[in-house]
């Protein structure tokens, strides 16, 4: 991970880059060209980034600021929104990177909730039938103003039918999995897979201790098992899902119980409808540092009666990244298109961390298959 300090000054210089600079990074910013490049994402591998001559915090706060306030100036002249509203799901995204970063420190907490999450509810560890047929994947600019290069344009496509969890996969329902010996058996495992598990010596979820207790930004707790499991990879994931006798949902299953209405034929802006995300929906914006149990939102259901699709923890799906028919890349021409075609693999729905304002059905998101330190979780799926 980055210092926080690199992301901090990165998101102010990612913001000027946009939108005092139009983009041209040859155009002269508030920094020293030398060390505006120390923020270039893709010259600065993390590997390296602690190594930098980085601002100190007061400096890269003073900088913010300086860089907010052009920004706000300009915001009134602005005839195209769109440009600031990457800029900010920039910012809101390296909140939650930061976020995992701080679960990763040893110590103490330094952060406490701000947020009450509301009781889970009993509810079925079963599936929900997604009835075979066509509907309508992706998203257009005049539909999703927010949405990015890589969730455009919207086209129909024809889904087979599936099965897929009520709920996301609960900490109750790994540690069976793990007390099973599922970390022991190569052949739920891709090859891959477990190299992975080996080199990395995985024997269960991040941040959970063998005495049934788990580390979460700096409190040691036990593990509610009503819980959505959170920090496992993609191939622990692939892993629990053979041995559960299911498998991952491709993001195209997972977008469609998300967001088709079957009884409109039309997508849902929301997996309950129009109306914008509130807590009786959905846990987002990171005040919780946590997921809710499982059955905290009845209101946050899809049309299928699928439950916490949004929210909670990021769903690793079986689908490799790549663009829909169609692609244009956006101004930040380097967002999506030097990632596709790579090992990566899609996560969906947004996690705890996600703010309101980043995350909607169509958001894909993407990572190493190895990583897991990110606020990632398990939804089932089955062929029906």
């Amino acid at each position: 991970m980055s210092p926080l300090v690199w992301d901090l000054a990165h998101i102010s210089q990612q913001e000027e880059l946009w939108l005092v600079r139009g983009g041209d990074a040859t155009r002269p910013g508030l920094l020293p060209p030398g060390v505006d490049a120390l923020y270039d994402a893709f010259t600065q591998p993390r590997a390296i980034r602690p190594t930098l001559p980085l601002l100190p915090p007061v400096e890269a706060r003073r900088y913010g600021r300086e860089v907010r306030g052009r920004v706000l100036d300009g915001l009134d002249r602005a005839t195209d929104v769109f440009p600031y509203a990457m800029v900010v799901q920039h910012e809101e995204q390296h909140d939650e990177t930061m976020l995992a970063t701080i679960q990763l420190r040893a110590g103490g907490p330094v952060l406490a909730p701000t947020r009450a999450l509301p009781p889970g509810r009993p509810v079925p560890r079963d599936s929900v039938l997604v009835p075979a047929g066509e509907f309508v994947l992706g998203v257009d600019p005049l539909q999703e103003p927010r949405s990015l290069d890589n969730e455009r344009p919207a086209h129909v496509v024809d889904v087979p039918a599936f099965r897929i969890g009520r709920v996301p996969v609960t900490n109750a329902q790994w540690q069976a999995f793990v007390e099973a010996g599922g970390y022991t058996r190569p052949e739920l495992w891709s090859t891959r897979g477990w190299e992975h598990r080996r080199e990395a010596g995985l024997e269960r979820p991040m941040a959970w201790h063998e005495d049934g207790s788990r580390t979460r930004f700096g409190v040691v707790e036990e593990i509610p098992g009503d819980e959505p499991v959170q920090h496992v990879t993609h191939f622990e994931a692939e892993a629990f899902a053979r041995w559960s006798g299911a498998r991952l949902p491709t993001e195209v299953e997972w977008e469609k119980a998300c967001a088709w209405d079957p009884a409109a034929g039309r997508r849902r802006r929301w997996p309950w409808g129009e109306a914008a995300p509130t807590p009786d929906h959905a846990n987002l914006g990171g005040g919780a540092l946590r997921p809710a149990p499982v059955g905290a939102f009845p209101a946050g259901a899809s049309a299928y009666g699928v439950e916490q699709l949004v929210g909670d923890v990021w769903e690793w799906t079986s689908s490799g990244f790549e663009p829909w028919p169609g692609f244009s890349p956006m101004l930040y021409a380097q967002y999506s298109a030097p990632f596709f075609g790579g090992a990566y693999r899609v996560l969906r729905g947004g996690s705890w961390a996600t703010a309101a304002s980043t995350v909607r059905p169509s958001f894909r998101n993407w990572d190493h298959p190895f990583r897991r330190q990110i606020f990632t979780g398990v939804r089932l799926a089955w062929d029906a």
